[in-house]
């Protein structure tokens, strides 16, 4: 059987993640945003007697060279020397494709290369046509297009790959260049490609060299593409009507807020009366299990192991987290599949300059509110190494979804009153937007002293509004983020329950060593208008933000019985008892926004930064302004009481 290594290239913004699962059947996540993809992803296919190793390479516009994910692909497709490639282009949008395609085809000409003209339904909306056998003709290689949304459209991209392995056609009409860069290239010898990498480093070659590409992708493009009704770049008037209401001076602020409002909205909301089932089912099913120990004759430490540890906490991080995320994620991912979310990184581009960071760190923003690990792995998308160090150091001051569970359950126990669902949603806003002007007052403070110097410029592609794909989405956003995030919490809570059921068991003297640690952190928890427990809670939350509020929960009712824990009635109760008032409610909030990051995010600042003392920077800088913030906010407090 022949085993082929096949290369996934493209522009970011073509369908290049969903062309890859749609062939692979893997889940690789997509997005209706350039940036999405910022590494490589592997995935196999089979085609009778062929098998294909299907490489996803990050979106670039050029291999000239400007940033990692270029470099990524450019070093895949000249150094590793693929099989073959698939360079997929958006139908509306071909000429700008193009530019691509051609150095790509330049690269190696007599490489079997399949062009994957996608999203052939959008172009057909908007009136464009193409001529796919005169493009086949323009650049002498296989074109299929496609729809990869669709079901049933990867077997023809597959056909074509057999078809260009089975005949493979050479490049045509290879690219002639102005008479000087024609010459740096003969007089440097050696591949065609690698001499024009050499000369792009000139800012006089580079311009010719751009310029050429430019044009011939154009002619090609003009000779292919025919408008009806709309324009052969794909963006409408419809588009531009949009555009100017979603990022105008006057109205994108408001509208970004209403939107955000509704999402949390919905979230807390709907999430009370799932999470109070959820905690009554867990807390009958506790009981059943200690019935059923006591039947058994089980030792008494192996049920308080099993039953009081493993499964109370594991009750407890299911009902707290799981209504939420179950809500906020799907409509979270709506909005990303539809196109808004670039639009909210232009907004927060002139934040973001006016701090001295680079515009792209917005992007890296919004992916922080999902998961701050795939926040600090999106900052590859920065070029400058200073604005990329700026974005990972501060991408943990935006709260990730291990947090906003935490931050809900609070705000409706001590703050929401009988407002209900608008005003905790209006209180968890005004949070989220603490979180983010912090974000922009550290960038701003950190890129005046420690890492000086001026915004670098860069481009960020609109792409066009789509229809969200629900039943997609809903899909992605249950099984891709909900659980696993709801898994990753579970793997966690599990042994961290039996170390808590552990220290509230094990003592030493007259105190356990749950007390012990809890007693020894109680100063400083008291001058952050917290106590011992709630600080010794957040260090065994390390591995997890999503299991503070449950081991908050598990030390003060340890030998206690899970109950309905997930109602926010009962959740009130157990804290109140402990001492809880609006006033420490308040200190945790703030704490829960801005501490340390889970190991998760510590562990991938050290990968992609290479260095310790930036992980370290990473837990520290949160950590210290959420120590101010709360002994400030308690000082306050005391000096009204």
């Amino acid at each position: 059987m022949a085993e082929r290594v096949i290369a996934l290239a493209g522009n970011p913004n073509v369908g290049k993640s969903t062309v890859f699962n749609s062939l692979t059947g893997m889940r690789r996540h997509t997005g209706n945003w350039s940036g999405k993809t910022v590494d490589t992803a592997a995935g196999r296919f089979r085609r009778g007697e062929n098998e294909y190793i299907l490489v996803d390479l990050p979106g670039t516009y050029s291999l000239l060279t400007h940033s990692a994910e270029e470099e990524v692909a450019r070093d895949f497709l000249g150094g590793d020397d693929p099989d073959g490639v698939v360079i997929v282009c958006d139908a509306a949008c071909l000429g700008r494709n193009l530019n691509l395609a051609l150095q790509v085809l330049e690269m190696a000409p007599h490489r079997p290369t399949v062009l994957c003209v996608n999203l052939m339904d959008e172009a057909e909306t908007k009136g464009i046509k193409l001529d796919l056998d005169a493009l086949s003709s323009a650049l002498g290689v296989t074109v299929v297009g496609m729809s990869a949304r669709r079901r049933g459209e990867a077997a023809r991209l597959g056909a074509a790959l057999d078809r260009a392995f089975a005949a493979p056609t050479d490049f045509p009409v290879p690219l002639c260049y102005a008479p000087e860069i024609e010459s740096a290239i003969a007089a440097r010898g050696g591949e065609r490609w690698r001499a024009l990498q050499h000369l792009s480093e000139d800012p006089a070659m580079v311009d010719g060299i751009v310029s050429t590409l430019h044009a011939r992708a154009c002619e090609i493009a003009s000779a292919a593409v025919s408008a009806e009704g709309g324009t052969a770049c794909g963006y409408t008037a419809a588009d531009a009507r949009r555009d100017r209401i979603l990022t105008g001076r006057r109205t994108a602020y408001p509208i970004m807020l209403v939107l955000l409002f509704f999402i949390l909205w919905l979230t807390v909301e709907g999430a009370n009366y799932p999470s109070a089932w959820l905690g009554a089912l867990f807390g009958r099913i506790e009981s059943g299990l200690l019935g059923l120990m006591e039947a058994w004759g089980a030792p008494a430490w192996l049920t308080g192991v099993l039953v009081e540890g493993v499964w109370r906490t594991l009750g407890r991080v299911v009902s707290v987290m799981l209504p939420p995320m179950l809500i906020f994620f799907p409509l979270f991912t709506l909005m990303e599949d539809a196109g808004y979310l670039p639009r909210i990184a232009y907004n927060l581009d002139r934040p973001f300059r006016a701090c001295r960071a680079c515009g792209k760190q917005a992007l890296c923003m919004c992916m922080g509110f999902g998961c701050n690990a795939v926040g600090v792995v999106g900052c590859r998308i920065i070029d400058s190494r200073r604005e990329r160090l700026l974005a990972v150091l501060t991408n943990s001051f935006v709260p990730c979804n291990g947090r906003f569970p935490t931050l809900i359950a609070l705000i409706v126990i001590f703050f929401a009153g009988n407002g209900g669902g608008a005003v905790s949603a209006l209180l968890l806003l005004g949070l989220i937007l603490v979180a983010v002007a912090v974000s922009f007052g550290v960038t701003w403070l950190l890129s005046h002293t420690l890492f000086r110097g001026m915004p670098s410029a860069f481009t960020l592609e609109m792409p066009p509004f789509r229809r969200p794909r629900v039943g997609r989405v809903l899909v992605s956003a249950v099984v891709d983020r909900t659980l696993f995030v709801l898994g990753r919490a579970a793997a966690v809570a599990a042994p961290a329950g039996l170390v808590i059921w552990g220290m509230a068991n094990v003592t030493v003297g007259e105190m356990s060593l749950l007390g012990w640690g809890a007693a020894a952190l109680e100063p400083l928890g008291r001058l952050m208008g917290m106590d011992g427990a709630i600080l010794l809670a957040f260090i065994l939350g390390l591995p997890a933000n999503e299991i503070v509020l449950p081991i908050v929960l598990m030390i003060y009712t340890a030998g206690g019985s899970l109950g309905e824990v997930g109602s926010s009635a009962a959740l009130g109760e157990i804290l109140v008892a402990n001492g809880w008032d609006g006033g420490r409610a308040a200190c945790v909030l703030i704490f829960t926004l801005f501490h340390w990051p889970c190991s998760t995010t510590l562990l991938t600042v050290k990968r992609e930064t290479g260095s310790a003392a930036m992980a370290a920077m990473a837990a520290l800088l949160p950590t210290v302004v959420g120590v101010l913030l709360c002994i400030v906010v308690n000082v306050i407090r005391g000096s009204l009481l």
